[in-house]
């Protein structure tokens, strides 16, 4: 997955539809919680087994709402001047760190 392309197409739909004004980092994070409520919301009285089973239009459903989440992180991480890969390594390692024997 290339996050600079991601981006870019990213930018160029946010630019052709004039919402920069609307992509603050406030906003970004507002939007990217929606998201996971909206993904939570598949969730929400499964038991863990279907939790773990989801019928196929369920799943795919899920996939959008994991990737509008991960398309606002990504919008989020361009207007604060991060980089999500360099964040999400750091993260990783640091998890490595702390709960690895």
């Amino acid at each position: 997955m290339d996050l600079s392309e991601l981006t870019s197409r990213l930018h160029a739909i946010r630019d052709a539809n004039q919402w920069r004004r609307y992509h603050s980092p406030k906003n970004l994070v507002m939007a990217a919680s929606v998201e996971m409520a909206e993904l939570t919301e598949i969730f929400q009285w499964l038991t863990e087994d279907e939790s773990r089973a989801l019928p196929p239009e369920q799943l795919t459903h899920a996939g959008q709402e994991i990737a509008d989440v991960m398309l606002y992180l990504l919008q989020l991480c361009a207007e604060l001047g991060l980089d999500l890969e360099t964040v999400v390594q750091a993260k990783l390692a640091d998890n490595e760190r702390r709960f690895l024997p």
